[in-house]
């Protein structure tokens, strides 16, 4: 069979077969991990993205003869480690993904070989930690260990106990507790009964609060309630969530994603089934809903009903425009705005839909919109560690620049991480952001709702 040069098809996934216990044969992997390298090694399309792939490169070139086949297989950890799962690759860059005969899905051949290192127990009980974000968010909203917490993160001497205890770099941005979580602040549902779907969209919101909103930073969640409430769209916060589990895919912890599926879907499937469009605020999140457990659990009705149901905040919104049915009643300017497309809000598929809203705000009211598309390197807990910090920095480099051109009014970013990842960057670089807000922040601001 000829093997042509890339796809004409756009790229397709095949489910991640992660039960079967040849999916963890470890010689089985680094013979796919050599075939995959050596055809990577003759693209390099993939060298503006994450470390993996200069690493990758590195290793290749100094070998005698310049090939895969003279890197040692112990050295491939040095790129599957610097693997976040952004899928960037795989859905911007790689010309031989699915249905190419070539069959490359770089991300989950990383994640497969992450699941076997975990399988073997060889990740550290520090990273295993910064993976439970529930357990961290657990203190939220009690008032002294909120304090206290804060206090470590921010001090000298608490930075350097994170350092050694759990492998946080000591210059990283950290999330505060919130002193009151979401759910403590918030009503359970809206005030508006009367349901109106539209073609596109579900006429009421069921809101997957996060961790990070519940826990961080609630304010978000309550930008989200209000345009909801203003647009007259009934909606309720589903039950307390579990974690989405995408801290613990990026470890390769493959069963504990199972267990915090266990939890959410079924939670989440009544919705789904009841005609509720379901929103969730993070990226990630959203992502991990639609696309992670849905190839993970094929065969799983409820996992697929919740994927069908499944929106990012500003897909919904743009799509209710379509439907004629969103407010456009802004008042206030927002004026230079710097926005930021997170990773995986772009590998969802869905096109640029907060940009969207900010060209449609920009119709009634002053907004001087600078769109960056490029990983800000923060990468959920990748932009934090020890070993990986300093990296995370270096990629979100461009986008520090980018974001800082014209001294913008605001950044803002989906991925609320990666927003202060971005501010910490521009500060570092000297030109610090006048304000970081959220998009929905942003929204809410526009149509003048207080």
């Amino acid at each position: 069979m000829s093997k042509r040069e890339g796809n004409l098809e756009a790229p397709t996934r095949h489910p991640l077969d992660w039960k079967n216990p040849a999916f963890y044969d470890r010689e089985a992997c680094e013979q796919e991990m050599e075939r995959v390298f050596d055809i990577c090694h003759g693209c390099r399309r993939c060298v503006s993205l994450c470390q993996s792939f200069p690493n990758l490169f590195d290793l290749v070139d100094a070998t005698a003869d310049g090939e895969v086949h003279g890197v040692a297989k112990a050295d491939y950890a040095k790129v599957v480690d610097q693997c976040y799962l952004c899928d960037l690759c795989y859905m911007t860059k790689c010309p031989y993904t699915p249905p190419h005969p070539w069959q490359l899905d770089f991300p989950h051949l990383m994640l497969r070989a992450k699941a076997i290192k975990h399988s073997q127990g060889l990740v550290g009980e520090g990273e295993k930690m910064l993976a439970r974000t529930d357990v961290h968010g657990s203190f939220a909203g009690i008032p002294v260990v909120v304090q206290a917490v804060n206090a470590v993160n921010r001090s000298k001497a608490g930075r350097s106990l994170l350092d050694s205890m759990l492998g946080v770099h000591p210059d990283a941005w950290l999330p505060d507790l919130a002193d009151k979580r979401l759910r403590q602040t918030a009503p359970s549902q809206g005030s508006a009964t009367a349901v109106v779907s539209g073609q596109r969209t579900p006429g009421r919101v069921a809101i997957f609060a996060t961790c990070f909103i519940n826990h961080n930073e609630p304010g978000i969640g309550h930008d989200l309630i209000k345009v909801l409430d203003h647009n007259a769209i009934p909606w309720v916060l589903v039950d307390e969530e579990s974690c989405c589990g995408m801290p613990k895919l990026e470890l390769g912890d493959l069963n504990g994603v199972e267990k915090q599926k266990d939890a959410n879907i079924p939670v989440l499937a009544r919705f789904a089934r009841e005609g509720w469009a379901i929103v969730t605020p993070v990226p990630s999140c959203t992502l991990m809903f639609k696309q992670e457990l849905p190839l993970m659990f094929p065969d799983d009705a409820d996992v697929q009903a919740v994927k069908a149901a499944m929106f990012d905040p500003f897909e919904y919104l743009v799509a209710r425009q379509k439907d004629g049915l969103l407010k456009t009643d802004f008042q206030r300017d927002l004026g230079k705005v710097s926005y930021h497309i997170p990773c995986h809000g772009r590998v969802q598929n869905i096109g640029k839909k907060t940009e969207e809203m900010f060209k449609l705000i920009g119709q009634t009211v002053a907004v001087q919109l600078t769109t960056v598309e490029r990983c800000s390197g923060h990468a959920g807990t990748y932009g934090v560690k020890t070993a990986t910090h300093p990296v995370a920095m270096k990629i979100g480099k461009p986008v520090f620049k980018a974001m800082a051109k014209d001294g913008p009014d605001f950044i803002s970013s989906d991925c609320a991480l990666a927003g202060h990842h971005i501010a910490q960057g521009m500060a570092q670089a000297g030109t610090p952001a006048k304000a970081l807000q959220h998009p929905l922040s942003l929204l809410r601001y526009a149509y003048g709702i207080n």
